[in-house]
């Protein structure tokens, strides 16, 4: 009887969006224009760098990996969200489920990590400026990257096996818009304390360890920054870091507030809030930032666009 019980759970209802029937067209609408926004930005941002040499750069090169990262994190999350606002059945495979789970953390995983590599970048390019070249070389950054997506995803891979190894026999209504951890947790028949405890220390290890590496670097910038004679020079490194700095500050921020926050600190309407930031939001940060606040990528962008309007007139 109990391994039955153990495997009636097929699918899952996420009701994330329920408590709002009368607002699910123009959440639709507001949510796909975002995400549209969010695809368009970072493609510009990855065609851009490919197609200018003077952004083949490392700095350039980790900007483009997140931007492909962030464009693989929403949309494994977003399409199905959208799909579940304008139907009435909400549901989502127990594959499915854990399979949006997998890719979701791995890529949320990879983020972090590559965030605290462009950090490093950072500090090598303005504490070892006559360095910088050699020490970060095309082969040493390619193997940071392949080392923040493999670390990601094996982290993804045990807290997906710990949580779907879990019975579930009762309700399968996941409050959320997507397969996270928590809400799944509170649906399993049983718990597993050790389980838990490992989900807890990998984020720990993930997301304050990749964050006290930032800092370190930062502090390590500052420190070079404030010996440097002239306010100008002083200025010019600080404006390459602050797109970075404003993109780490929101995306640890919002991990922070899901994952270490005081236990039900927050209500659900509340948490699908702080989800909506941190899977919609952060994604489209990211490219908006550089774009915005980046001499180099401005001026690549406006060749490319001259570029484009002259080969259209012809």
């Amino acid at each position: 009887m109990g391994r039955e019980n153990h495997t009636m759970v097929t699918e899952f209802i996420l009701a994330g969006f329920s408590s709002f029937p009368e607002l699910q067209i123009p959440l639709f609408l507001v949510f796909s224009l975002i995400y549209l926004i969010t695809l368009m930005a970072n493609i510009i941002i990855i065609t851009t760098i490919c197609l200018n040499r003077s952004l083949h750069i490392p700095m350039y090169f980790f900007l483009s990996i997140l931007s492909f990262s962030e464009i693989c994190y929403s949309l494994v999350i977003i399409p199905n969200m959208l799909a579940n606002l304008l139907r009435e059945k909400k549901t989502i495979s127990f594959i499915g489920c854990a399979t949006q789970m997998y890719i979701f953390l791995g890529f949320a995983f990879t983020n972090c990590f590559l965030l605290a590599v462009m950090g490093y970048d950072r500090y090598v390019s303005i504490c070892k400026p006559l360095r910088y070249q050699i020490l970060m070389n095309q082969r040493l950054c390619t193997k940071l990257v392949a080392c923040s997506a493999t670390t990601g995803f094996l982290f993804s891979t045990s807290e997906t096996i710990i949580i779907f190894t879990l019975p579930f026999c009762g309700p399968n209504e996941v409050k959320h818009f997507f397969c996270e951890i928590e809400p799944l947790l509170e649906l399993a028949c049983s718990r597993n304390y050790i389980g838990e405890m490992v989900i807890f220390i990998i984020c720990v290890l993930v997301i304050i360890c990749a964050f006290l590496f930032i800092l370190l670097s930062y502090i390590l910038i500052a420190n070079t920054v404030l010996k440097i004679p002239t306010t100008a020079g002083k200025r010019k490194a600080f404006s390459t870091c602050a797109s970075h700095l404003i993109v780490v500050v929101v995306h640890f921020g919002c991990a922070g507030i899901i994952h270490f926050g005081p236990e039900n600190s927050y209500t659900l309407d509340e948490t699908i809030f702080i989800s909506v930031s941190y899977t919609m939001v952060t994604p489209l940060l990211n490219p908006l930032v550089y774009s915005l606040r980046n001499k180099d990528v401005q001026i690549a962008l406006k060749k490319s666009l001259g570029k484009s309007s002259c080969t259209q007139r012809m």
